[in-house]
């Protein structure tokens, strides 16, 4: 992945898709907080994903994973 967060990326609360399990994902979103403090180009793609750990979609999980996979294309490059 090139960038933390596909472009124009709009995620909402009122998705009609399932909802996720919310302990999975706030750890996920905890991991991530995590990593902000040595990587300052994930900040915004987090805060975007962190407003729904009240009850996250299916969709909020994928944007979640896009950022996982971007850190990964980061460490395998060694940017």
């Amino acid at each position: 992945m090139s960038t933390p967060m596909t472009i124009g990326c709009k995620l909402s609360k009122d998705d009609k898709l399932p909802s996720m399990d919310q302990t999975m994902y706030k750890s996920m979103i905890g991991s991530l907080l995590y990593l902000t403090t040595t990587r300052p180009d994930i900040l915004q793609a987090i805060c975007m994903v962190a407003q729904f750990e009240a009850s996250p979609k299916e969709t909020h999980v994928i944007a979640v994973k896009w950022i996982f996979r971007y850190l990964k294309g980061i460490m395998d490059y060694g940017l």
